[in-house]
């Protein structure tokens, strides 16, 4: 696939997806405009499923992303990596270019992580590396980073073991990973699964907010080595 530049990718993606903008508060006074496709129920695929259970939640713009996304904007990136893992339309990644850090953006669905980029370039003229990538075979070449992050990433328990060994595979020695949890299925184990990989969890803040007319709370959780 030709790799776009960040002025002809928006277009692409409003081309290929009907797709809507919807304002993101990430700090006081700082709001992002974000564009995602407008309904990801029209994303669903039958082969994906059948293939391996695979339906399109990156499209969605999900309250624990947003909680990550403010965390992350309050640090001071000064040219430190970062690595998110699942990056959905982008906000977080958005959020990290803004603050600083030199972002990577990666997800299992390759039309995700070309969102974060045109998003990021939309709202920090920041010029993001995008990557498709899957946790059950995670490339190689992703480590060292000082931050790993994600966001409502344990929606299945199949997902805490793979997060917690991609996280020991691509964080650096004295890195941090961030992981926002609205108590998915997967959280229980996630700690557990962190230790056996040489890792220790701690849920540092829980997070209200407010999306649509319900009241959200998100886990924050710290991940060190």
């Amino acid at each position: 696939m030709e790799l776009l530049t960040p002025d002809a990718l928006e277009p692409d993606l409003r081309s290929r997806f009907r797709t809507v903008e919807s304002p993101v508060t990430i700090a006081t006074d700082e709001v992002i405009q974000v564009i995602h496709p407008s309904n990801s129920d029209d994303l669903i695929s039958e082969q994906d499923f059948a293939k391996d259970d695979r339906l399109p939640y990156w499209a969605d713009l999900w309250p624990a992303a947003v909680v990550l996304a403010r965390f992350i904007r309050g640090l001071r990136g000064e040219g430190r990596t970062l690595l998110e893992l699942g990056c959905g339309s982008g906000v977080v990644a958005t959020a990290a270019a803004r603050a600083g850090f030199d972002v990577t953006a990666t997800d299992y669905y390759e039309d995700s992580p070309l969102f974060a980029r045109s998003n990021a370039w939309r709202n920090a003229q920041v010029d993001i590396t995008a990557r498709c990538a899957d946790w059950n075979s995670f490339p190689s070449d992703l480590r060292n980073f000082d931050l790993v992050v994600a966001s409502d990433v344990l929606y299945e328990q199949r997902n805490a073991p793979l997060i917690a060994r991609t996280m020991a595979q691509s964080l650096s020695e004295h890195g941090e990973g961030w992981l926002a949890d609205p108590g998915r299925v997967g959280s229980a184990g996630f700690p557990d699964w962190c230790i056996s990989h040489a890792l220790t969890c701690e849920t540092v803040a829980q997070v209200p907010i407010e999306a649509g007319a319900h009241l959200h709370t998100i886990n924050l959780l710290r991940i060190t080595r």
